[in-house]
């Protein structure tokens, strides 16, 4: 734990704050079967509002990191790598940890209480995060601007073909015929894989993360642009722009390259890439221009401990379905006999509005004691 020591930039605070918030209403429902649509993921090619979170959490993942690049030219290269690795590893294993229960979870009678480590997932959200991170830090930090642009166009552009040509069946794009999962099984096997659709696939797939890296590449590109642009009316139109730019792109590639966030498909790249460079456009003209700041400091609650109350809040809905009540879990009771009598489905989200206000209020107590825990 440690004090905030760094001025930070309120619109990608508010921007991360909003992020987290949203991502915990998706993630803990009262009753999975019975969510909202635009709070549903996609099952396959498609997009909702829920599909956004996810590679927003891993633009700010980018934000982030460019507004640590120049601390690293006062420092060694040894201390530098050493940094970036161990925060990997942390972030990896406690995704792991995370993880070890829900897998319990999905094949009770494959895992018995104690599973061995050959029949547990091994990616997750977390450890996509932690490779992100870890992997584009390297990169800024070894290689030119340039060329990581380059690398991320090259990586968008040949992602497409390696799917269609290294999937099987008529369709290679399907769950059960994609390149994804044929290295998953190769390298990892079916039982580290996960089984939430029915089907071993894992979302946050080895193949996959390489194109996810593009989308943390994209946010430190837009961080280090709005830090030095995004306080005046033209730069803020030009990240709009390119925004709405990447936006289109993606709506006209989904006809041959479909978006796809379990694929994490070149389109589903720009497509959340646009969304989240508009979005962000908006939040910095309401805040740092039209000086509309109610809510504001809600939201920046969620984003100066954002990683911490993720995982509190996984841990928390994690325990709230496994404690036993009469006959069901603390979760099915409560949703059935407090949150259901407002209607299956808004009973549901109210259930998820007040589970993500509880860790707002652990935020609010953090932040108030001054209080900022990092990895």
């Amino acid at each position: 734990m440690t004090e905030q020591k760094i001025s930070r930039f309120v619109a990608l605070d508010v921007f991360r704050g909003l992020t987290v918030a949203f991502m915990i209403i998706v993630n803990t429902p009262g009753n999975y079967t019975k969510v909202f649509a635009p709070f549903d993921h996609a099952f396959w090619h498609g997009f909702t509002a829920a599909d956004l979170v996810f590679p927003s959490f891993l633009f700010v993942v980018g934000a982030a990191i460019s507004f640590v690049i120049k601390k690293w030219d006062t420092q060694s290269t040894s201390k530098v790598v050493l940094k970036i690795l161990k925060r990997t590893a942390i972030i990896f294993v406690l995704g792991y940890i995370l993880m070890y229960p829900y897998s319990i979870m999905m094949k009770p009678h494959v895992y018995g209480i104690f599973p061995a480590f050959s029949q547990t997932r091994i990616m997750g959200v977390l450890q996509r995060i932690a490779l992100a991170y870890g992997i584009v830090s390297l990169m800024f930090y070894f290689f030119k601007p340039r060329t990581i642009a380059w690398t991320s166009i090259a990586i968008l552009i040949l992602y497409w073909p390696v799917l269609a040509f290294l999937g099987s069946g008529p369709d290679p794009l399907t769950m059960q015929t994609n390149a994804v999962l044929k290295l998953d099984m190769w390298l990892l096997g079916a039982g580290h894989l996960w089984v939430g659709d029915g089907y071993p696939f894992d979302p946050e797939g080895i193949l996959s993360t390489i194109p996810a890296l593009v989308t943390v590449i994209s946010g430190v590109f837009v961080g280090k642009y709005v830090q030095s642009n995004g306080r005046t009316y033209e730069g803020l139109a030009k990240l709009f722009m390119v925004g709405f730019a990447c936006f289109v792109v993606a709506y006209f590639w989904d006809f041959s390259f479909p978006i796809n966030k379990k694929l994490w498909t070149s389109s589903f790249v720009l497509h959340t890439t646009g969304l989240n460079c508009m979005l962000l456009s908006v939040v910095i003209y309401l805040l740092d221009f039209r000086q509309m700041n109610l809510g504001v400091y809600f939201f920046q609650v969620f984003g100066r401990n954002p990683l911490f109350l993720y995982m509190l809040s996984m841990f928390g809905a994690l325990l709230l379905m496994m404690i036993p009540f009469q006959g069901t879990s603390l979760q099915g009771w409560l949703y059935e006999n407090v949150f259901s009598y407002a209607g299956e489905y808004l009973g549901s989200f109210l259930y998820a509005i007040v589970f993500m206000l509880i860790n707002w209020l652990v935020g609010y107590i953090l932040d108030r004691k001054k209080i900022y825990i990092k990895v």
